[in-house]
């Protein structure tokens, strides 16, 4: 009797620990209801018999996604004694008995009927495995890359960025990279671009630089300079870039033109190169005013590296003798000198200049005359221009050096509009050394409007009834303004019956001209006026007018991206 006791106690204790169980179970169907786990699915695979003279209890063997509810079945067996025919009535439904097994790993049924063992690999659910991830991801990869070279783009840089995992999703990105105007050759320039998502990098992008107003037709310029951009985020990255440039006096509506010239900048640190580049610029004398303008007009100027580029051009432009001030100055009205490479073209043609007879001493104002020199193909220029200044009028190496210094922008005139006014020249009744000397003397008879050149001669024939000498000896005399200046002189000194040089009468300002008006007699020291100069002192001079900006707002906005 005691031994029953302890058997039925010990069974008691088992189905309890059972019923604790399932109830677990039942709670993680609740918490991962995706995962198959679910009480009603049980289904019965296999009975295992407990040797208990009353009870008959079903044992589960679960599959990986399965379950049924369990029972528990009396039974009457001929074995069983009268005491347990009492205890039939107590019998109850208990839970079953559940066993978590391993997933691929093998379980062992025992039939207790048959006595005979089964394996069979059970999970509640199955996945790959790391390798299987891994395999699977190298075969993918290996898919898009020969989409690509198909298509005639190289991978090869391609290693170790995050692909598409279709071939589908590449070809996307390809044909959209084909709308925005770039060909496979750009693709391959920068093949990086194939990592930028379509919808999460490159939409945004472009609807920003759409609303900022860059226009569509110079988006694909744009990306092709700077693909990264499609990398950028436009909070972080791209916002905080055109805040810093709106910072710097750049008109909103010249902020797309800067970008549109110089996308570069977008990739920019705030606090770095920028920044410095400014500062500096400001220090040697650049007005404040004019930043913003200076840098819609060159915005590579924020690019630049102060102790590489701006400083020691600066600096070598000082040693040839043009004051900081005045290239100061320079910058302002020309900001784009800072881009010509100093060792590579600024000093080369420095010396060039010096080998054709260019004086050092006059290096500084042909510089301020014609800041273009220091970028100009000096090797190439110089020889072909003084060999065609000596065919049409027989000047000399020393008249050809001469002739820079009064009128640097002579090395990039075109010979046609030379041989014209040569031309007008000699039709005016002057011979072929009065045309050299006139040129020597003042260049610009070579580059001035023919029409009004014309003009003047006709007056100065005429209504001054001057000789043609005046003219070879102040060939100037075409420079200034009939109707401004040469006619309202020449009637006051004709009252008054003065008699006159032609520089004494033209080369000086209104108000000195009003003072030797008051003379009794004309001073000879002053008839004995020297030919006109570029004054270095008007670069020092401080400026007055408002900075604005070189572009023009006739695109239609349309045209934005």
């Amino acid at each position: 009797m005691m031994l029953m006791n302890y058997k039925t106690h010990l069974f008691v204790l088992k189905s309890m620990i059972s019923l604790q169980l399932c109830r677990w179970i039942t709670d993680m169907s609740l918490l991962f209801p995706r995962s198959g786990f679910h009480l009603q699915n049980m289904k019965v695979i296999s009975y295992n018999r407990i040797i208990n003279p009353s009870f008959l209890l079903i044992n589960h063997e679960l599959p990986s996604n399965t379950f049924h509810r369990p029972r528990l079945i009396s039974t009457s067996a001929p074995s069983i004694s009268s005491f347990n025919m009492k205890k039939k009535d107590l019998m109850m439904r208990l839970p079953c008995c559940f066993t978590t097994r391993a997933a691929l790993s093998s379980s062992v049924k025992t039939d207790t009927y048959s006595g005979s063992k089964k394996q069979k690999n059970s999970s509640f659910y199955t996945h790959p495995s790391l390798l299987e991830m891994k395999n699977e991801k190298a075969a993918n990869r290996v898919r898009v890359y020969e989409f690509l070279r198909g298509i005639g783009i190289v991978p090869d840089e391609l290693d170790g960025l995050e692909l598409p995992v279709t071939v589908e999703v590449m070809r996307e990105r390809v044909d959209f990279l084909h709308k925005l105007g770039l060909t496979i050759e750009d693709i391959n320039n920068y093949p990086l671009v194939l990592g930028c998502s379509v919808k999460k990098n490159m939409i945004p992008v472009l609807d920003y630089l759409g609303k900022l107003g860059v226009r569509k037709s110079t988006l694909t310029d744009f990306l092709r300079r700077y693909p990264q951009v499609l990398h950028a985020s436009v909070v972080v990255d791209l916002a905080p870039v055109v805040k810093y440039l709106q910072g710097m006096d750049i008109k909103p509506n010249d902020i797309p033109r800067v970008l549109e010239k110089y996308p570069e900048v977008l990739g920019f640190k705030l606090e770095g190169t920028m920044s410095t580049s400014v500062a500096y610029l400001v220090g040697i004398g650049v007005a404040r005013r004019e930043i913003g303008g200076l840098l819609t007009r060159y915005p590579e100027i924020l690019g630049m590296r102060v102790g590489r580029v701006i400083k020691p051009f600066v600096e070598y432009l000082e040693v040839l003798g043009i004051p900081r001030l005045a290239v100061a100055r320079l910058i302002e009205k020309h900001p784009h000198i800072l881009g010509f490479g100093l060792q590579e073209r600024v000093k080369p043609n420095i010396q060039s200049l010096l080998q054709f007879h260019v004086r050092e001493a006059t290096l500084p104002s042909v510089i301020a005359q014609y800041p273009e020199i220091l970028g100009i193909d000096m090797e190439a220029k110089l020889p072909s221009q003084q060999e065609f200044l000596n065919s049409i009028i027989e000047s000399t190496r020393e008249d050809f050096g001469q002739v820079i210094e009064k009128m640097p922008q002579i090395i990039s005139l075109s010979k046609a509009p030379v041989v014209k006014h040569v031309d007008f020249l000699k039709g005016c009744g002057f011979s072929s050394e009065q045309v050299r000397e006139m040129v020597v003397g003042c260049p610009q008879v070579l580059a001035l409007n023919l029409d009004i050149m014309k003009q003047s001669f006709e007056y100065f024939k005429t209504t001054m009834a001057r000789p043609l000498e005046d003219l070879v000896a102040f060939p100037a005399f075409f420079t200034y303004g009939l109707e401004s200046t040469i006619k309202p002189r020449h009637k006051k000194i004709a009252e008054k019956g003065l008699k006159c040089s032609l520089a004494w009468l033209l080369n000086c300002s209104d108000e000195k001209f009003d003072q030797r008006m008051s003379y009794d007699i004309i001073d000879m020291e002053e008839m004995e006026v020297g030919e006109s100069s570029f004054d270095m002192n008007t670069l020092l001079e401080p400026r007055n007018d408002e900075s604005a900006s070189d572009y023009d707002d006739d695109y239609s906005e349309d045209d934005n991206v």
